[in-house]
């Protein structure tokens, strides 16, 4: 059986390549998706994709992917630093988690510097742009091969 990664994008993702390109660029969800699915490939694991604009929707996927998931890769969008019950769900499920931010967020403004994830996830990849979620794939591979 084939591992697979639970990938989530959070709100406002889905406006990739159209919102703000100047800090978010013009890659497109379905290009991210494409890109950690290339990635994964490399490494033998399959990749569900999973994008939404409501929390309660996101905190379902990552319940869900402790039936078959082997890792999770996290963009959270601005739940990262407001929700504390994705944090939970994502410390409820206990799966290594990559927590990625195209942009970096550090130098923005500073309620975006605060991640109620950050301290639990496995990996924080931010400021790298779309490339950033390749460079979570690599390493939430290399955990799971440990």
């Amino acid at each position: 059986m084939t591992a697979r990664i639970l990938l989530v994008n959070g709100p406002n993702l889905n406006l990739l390549g159209t919102r703000e390109p100047e800090i978010y660029g013009s890659a497109t969800l379905a290009d991210v998706e494409s890109l950690v699915t290339r990635a994964a490939r490399d490494f033998s694991l399959e990749v569900r994709a999973v994008q939404s604009n409501h929390e309660g929707e996101i905190i379902d996927a990552i319940h869900a992917a402790r039936e078959d998931c082997a890792a999770i890769v996290i963009n959270p969008g601005a739940f990262t630093h407001t929700s504390i019950a994705i944090r939970d769900a994502i410390s409820g499920v206990a799966l290594p988690t990559a927590e990625v931010h195209i942009s970096n967020v550090h130098a923005r403004e500073a309620f975006r510097q605060h991640s109620y994830l950050s301290d639990i996830a496995a990996c924080v990849i931010v400021g790298c742009g779309v490339q950033g979620y390749e460079f979570a794939v690599r390493r939430i591979a290399s955990l799971l091969a440990e």
